[in-house]
């Protein structure tokens, strides 16, 4: 299966580069997947769109994690985090970046093992939201690069998807995407598809194994053994929790199972008590209790009241 990824920004037709090269593949008789995702809708904000294409049936879903393509229309895009434009490349995945940069520029950047090309076909521009048959372009170059796909069947596509702008307007594209399909011909077919791991065949990791401790091992206990006891967390609060005991359902073991400090304890007949030495105040007990048996109270008052009536 042949997995492609077009990164570019809002309003420079990366979703159209996809459709175009889904519908190439798909006039050379593939099973085709293409979509774009966006962030921010808005134009400039970074966007990504992808193509799945196999001679088989496409059971595999959601965003492509470990691309064979990965094609950027931006190069302002590949150091910025969000873009996710390095996202899963391996020693395999060929880099096409629109650059005015160099090869040689562009892998001392990256110190990647991935291959890396540059399409410069694409003028400078002020606006880089609106650079000219951007979304064509790639996929013209695209489609000469995976080897699969015809010059007759990429026009077709371009004229399917576009048609609706005009003749002049897809003539131009087709300009472009055949300039980008012929700057490329000498790296012709060096895409390749990638191997995916067979569900017949597949072998789960024994680390997936994992061993499992009892609850007095795994779960917080302040009182036990090796703990910071005398540690008075207590002092953080701004917030202590009350229990109402005339509408507690004795239900402990929701309160003190939630509770992250073990500062809920329970008495031997099943009534739970709160640890103020150690509770932090985070009210999570007050959120989690069935009953609302459990109320947030102000602390500064709780300790005016306690000392005015000493």
């Amino acid at each position: 299966m042949y997995q492609i990824r077009f990164h570019g920004r809002g309003g420079q037709g990366i979703k159209t580069a996809s459709r175009i090269l889904g519908t190439a593949f798909f006039l050379q008789g593939y099973e085709v997947q293409d979509a774009p995702r966006y962030g921010a809708e808005r134009r400039g904000a970074p966007i990504f769109a992808y193509v799945r294409a196999s001679k088989q049936q496409i059971n595999e879903r959601g965003i492509i994690q470990r691309p064979d393509l990965v094609i950027v229309a931006d190069d302002t895009l590949v150091p910025v985090p969000a873009a996710g434009v390095l996202n899963g490349i391996t020693h395999k995945t060929l880099l096409l970046i629109n650059s005015h940069d160099s090869q040689k520029i562009w892998s001392n950047r990256l110190n990647t093992e991935s291959p890396i090309l540059i399409l410069p076909v694409i003028e400078e521009v002020q606006d880089r939201a609106s650079s000219p048959f951007i979304g064509a372009t790639c996929a013209g170059a695209a489609a000469c690069l995976l080897g699969v796909i015809s010059l007759e069947s990429l026009e077709m596509a371009i004229r399917t998807e576009l048609e609706n702008l005009g003749s002049e307007i897809v003539d131009k594209n087709i300009e472009y995407a055949q300039t980008a399909f012929k700057l490329m011909d000498k790296h012709a077919g060096c895409v390749t598809e990638s191997d995916e791991i067979s569900a017949a065949t597949y072998v789960p990791p024994d680390w997936v194994d994992l061993p499992f401790e009892t609850a007095r091992e795994s779960a917080p206990v302040i009182h036990a053994g090796l703990t910071s006891v005398e540690v008075r967390t207590g002092l953080w609060r701004t917030l202590r929790p009350e229990i109402d005991y005339d509408r507690c359902n004795h239900c402990w073991w929701i309160c003190s199972t939630f509770c992250p400090d073990s500062a809920i304890n329970v008495s031997s007949d099943g009534i739970p008590q709160v640890d103020y030495n150690h509770c932090k105040g985070c009210m999570i007990c007050v959120a989690i209790c069935p009953s609302h048996a459990i109320e947030a109270v102000s602390e500064k008052e709780v300790q005016e009241k306690e000392g005015g009536s000493k």
